[in-house]
């Protein structure tokens, strides 16, 4: 069984890492089952939050807009992780979005990876939910809030730990961590063209944008592009 790792949790603008952004990345260092250093912070996702994602996290625009971006943070995140496999509940979508991340600045971002939902929907009965607030609450666990990353990250270790110990005897193999897979290329910036453009169009049609354009790649304005000539129509 996998005893040292790192638990980790993300908030995100939605739900598609090729569209949506990291707004906070909360993780814990586990060395021998023990807690031994937490990593938390902000992301500004360089746009404006939508209305289910500030009243599930509590999270504002306000807090975002003082924080640094991805491209800014990831570096640090990256040395905080090590070589150590990664945890989480549903481990891919939070790997998912860090590496596009890593890949964009220039790091690699290969790892193992220990998913505590797997594991939950194993050993659980089949009637109870899955979800991470759930699996704690079936076990025991308490949780200090959900919907924040620390406080996740924690509560998916705590999870682990506790599944270890009722069923790591009998079933060691399924504590073994596996190789994540999500393949991603570098994405280009958007060039000088594609902004001018947009910014035509969105003078020429009176739109006011929630994402902040200089922040944009080339496939994410040449998204926003065609979905505005698609809805209002050519300059």
């Amino acid at each position: 069984m996998v005893s040292s790792y790192i638990a980790v949790d993300l908030e995100t603008t939605g739900l598609d890492p090729k569209q949506d952004k990291i707004i906070e990345i909360g993780a814990v260092r586990v060395i021998e089952g023990q807690v031994t250093e937490s990593y938390e912070t902000f992301v500004n996702p360089y746009r404006k939050l939508g209305p289910q994602v500030g009243m599930l996290t509590g999270i504002t625009d306000r807090q975002l807009e003082a924080s640094r971006g991805i491209g800014e943070v990831i570096s640090g995140f990256l040395d905080f992780a090590g070589d150590l496999p990664i945890l989480g509940h549903h481990v891919i979508f939070d790997y998912s979005f860090l590496k596009r991340a890593a890949i964009n600045d220039g790091y690699e971002f290969e790892r193992q990876g220990i998913d505590t939902l797997k594991l939950a929907r194993r050993f659980m009965p089949l009637e109870e939910k899955k979800n991470l607030t759930a699996a704690c609450g079936y076990y025991g666990i308490v949780q200090t809030s959900s919907h924040r990353a620390l406080a996740d990250a924690k509560a998916a270790h705590e999870l682990y730990q506790e599944l270890a110990a009722r069923y790591g005897k009998e079933s060691p193999e399924a504590f073994d961590s596996q190789a994540l897979i999500y393949k991603v290329k570098k994405e280009q910036p958007a060039s000088k063209r594609q902004k001018e453009h947009l910014q035509d169009l969105l003078k020429y049609h009176k739109i006011v944008l929630s994402v902040q354009t200089e922040h944009l790649s080339r496939n994410e304005i040449s998204r926003i592009t065609d979905k505005i000539i698609a809805q209002y129509g050519r300059i």
